[in-house]
């Protein structure tokens, strides 16, 4: 990617949601950036001879939205996260211009309830979903479903808990679209962990094929209808196999742009084996990313 075909903005803040592992920060958009819910765009930083570094990261801000916000993880050797991590208010970072990527509405048929579900930095574009209003003419309710190892990479969790229902920007959002009464009682969170003692506990596959979800969310169903429920799902390459292979088991037939379906699963980067260094290539835009990053960024 050349800097010809780049957008700079300055970083308006940070935030260390762990000391170590998990960090968010937000930057001015760019007058003429345009993007659809549930998209990821390349960003970046210039390494020591000037040349950028781009990865790929789903844009946590609602399209709406006069700021850019994205969520990251922490690796102390990684190419970009080690530099990024570091950035201050007042810092510029290189953005692209073409957002993409298959977590969007309009590669899901029509349904009645929508699941999101995403392992650890998978959290990010369900943030901007929600706060959408065509999430909220297209089904009656939003379930946000999020896994990860520890308690405190449970990011933005005070917000789904609460924040989100008093948020006057998105209430008026949604208000201009005639979204009647705003998400209350249309949106639930259901955070879980595996490695430490929590309310709910045990991996979102394992929660989902025993049926245990649906019953701690108070559904009168044992799985995904495939009639009524649509699911987008976002993480960890096991987690994305092993909730394929729930979906496709419980009828529901995966979707695309081009092609909608009930489930979306967004399959930007395979995996690319390159001797003597393993590379991980994105498919749509041909980036090469660190694979300790992309294990990191989604795990749970």
């Amino acid at each position: 990617m050349s800097q010809n075909n780049m957008l700079t903005g300055k970083v308006t803040s940070v935030n260390h949601w762990t000391q170590d592992g998990l960090f968010s920060f937000t930057m001015e958009r760019p007058q003429s950036f345009r993007f659809e819910p549930g998209q990821f765009v390349m960003i970046g930083l210039p390494d020591e001879n000037g040349k950028p570094i781009m990865r790929a990261y789903s844009i946590v801000s609602p399209a709406w939205a006069d700021e850019l916000e994205f969520l990251s993880i922490k690796v102390a050797d990684g190419p970009l996260t080690s530099r990024l991590q570091k950035i201050q208010p007042g810092d510029d970072v290189m953005l692209g211009t073409k957002p993409t990527g298959t977590l969007v509405h309009s590669a899901l048929t029509p349904g009645k309830n929508l699941f999101l579900m995403g392992t650890g930095t998978g959290l990010a574009p369900w943030m901007s979903i929600i706060r959408d209003a065509e999430t909220y003419k297209r089904f009656d309710h939003v379930y946000v479903c999020h896994g990860v190892r520890h308690t405190d990479e449970l990011a933005y969790r005070d917000y789904l808990e609460k924040g989100i229902f008093e948020d006057e920007m998105v209430n008026y959002a949604l208000e201009s679209e005639d979204i009647e009464g705003g998400i209350k009682g249309r949106l639930s969170y259901y955070p879980t962990v595996t490695r430490q003692h929590f309310h709910n506990k045990g991996r979102l596959t394992d929660l989902v094929a025993t049926g245990k979800l649906f019953a701690d969310l108070g559904l009168d169903q044992t799985h995904f209808n495939p009639e009524t429920d649509r699911v987008m799902v976002c993480g960890s390459v096991p987690f994305n196999k092993g909730m394929e292979e729930i979906c496709e088991a419980q009828g529901m037939n995966e979707g695309a742009t081009n092609h909608p379906g009930a489930f979306v699963i967004e399959r930007a980067f395979v995996e690319k084996t390159v001797k003597p260094t393993p590379k991980v290539t994105s498919v749509e835009n041909g980036a090469t990313i660190d694979p300790l990053e992309l294990q990191a960024k989604r795990s749970a």
